[in-house]
């Protein structure tokens, strides 16, 4: 059964945070609404979650955590007793949320060492209608991840926390290269990228329409931030992208349309990465590359089986 809503917020450690915190409240279009101690919260204008990414200073750059919303404290109590069961590895009881928004939650590791987050009854923020031509986020639209494993990691999501497979990308020579994975009728909030080692993909924010996704992406380039592909738009998933790196490497993309799909007719497809309009319908960005995978990759994450301080 299915306990989680959707994606709430990624949070991230990094060395360098007055620069990093300066390129999420900056150009990337994000607004800092609380900061405490090394800790900043950054709210997407368009969401009423309190925030969609964490920022804390540490030595080390890594995943604090990952965060997911539930319908009710019943269901969060329902979850943890579930993963307790299963054995799963819990960091934290079900309780007080000590974060903007308050609510009642919970943390664990996936299998993967992924800390992860569940809460529930967090305060909506007082969010706004995005206008035409504001090209800043509206919310944070998925997360994707790098596994060594992608098929143990699918399958740990699927059981323990009711994600399904909307499709799947692979190629002639690798095999399998990524599931996407949904928890609603949007086609994924989450997807599994094979690669060397656990760490960040990317994480991905929604725009308001084409015309707002562009003009960002034009702010981007006009500020010195080079491209690592796009823009363009994908088969799996139907949405556009472009993706940056952020001060400290991690993939960052602006998106839009992502495809709503009916649950009860949809069949998961696999497409075949080698095809060009598979990875662009458009034709517009350079074709998918080793070199755009490796950036992608991104650094080793520090954080595996290891809870965030705050």
């Amino acid at each position: 059964m299915r306990l989680l809503t959707h994606l709430r917020h990624v949070d991230l450690a990094v060395p360098d945070y007055d620069k990093q915190l300066e390129f999420y409240s900056g150009v990337w279009g994000l607004t800092q609404v609380a900061e405490d101690s090394g800790i900043s919260f950054l709210a997407a204008e368009g969401s009423p979650e309190q925030y969609v990414v964490r920022l804390r200073k540490a030595d080390e750059k890594r995943l604090d955590l990952v965060s997911y919303g539930a319908a009710s404290a019943a269901d969060v109590d329902r979850l943890a007793e579930q993963l307790l069961a299963d054995r799963v590895r819990l960091i934290s009881q079900p309780g007080k949320v000590d974060t903007p928004g308050g609510g009642y939650g919970f943390r664990f590791f996936d299998v993967d060492g992924r800390t992860v987050e569940v809460s529930a009854d967090v305060a909506a923020r007082r969010h706004r209608r995005i206008e035409e031509k504001e090209a800043i986020p509206v919310k944070l639209s998925h997360v994707v991840f790098n596994s060594p494993d992608i098929n143990q990691t699918r399958e740990w999501y699927e059981r323990h926390l009711g994600f399904r497979l909307s499709d799947t990308l692979m190629h002639p020579r690798m095999g399998e290269a990524l599931h996407f994975m949904r928890i609603s009728s949007l086609h994924h909030s989450m997807a599994i990228a094979r690669g060397p080692h656990t760490s960040v993909n990317h994480i991905s924010f929604e725009m308001r329409g084409i015309d707002e996704y562009l003009r960002g992406s034009g702010r981007l380039l006009r500020a010195g931030h080079r491209s690592i592909w796009g823009p363009g738009r994908h088969t799996a998933g139907d949405n556009t992208f472009t993706y940056f790196q952020d001060p400290h490497g991690n993939v960052v993309e602006y998106t839009t349309e992502l495809e709503t799909i009916d649950e009860d007719l949809w069949h998961p497809h696999v497409y075949d990465v080698s095809h060009p309009d598979v990875t662009d319908q458009w034709g517009t960005a350079a074709p998918v590359s080793e070199q755009i995978f490796k950036e992608m990759f991104n650094d080793p994450d520090r954080g595996g089986f290891v809870a965030p301080p705050a």
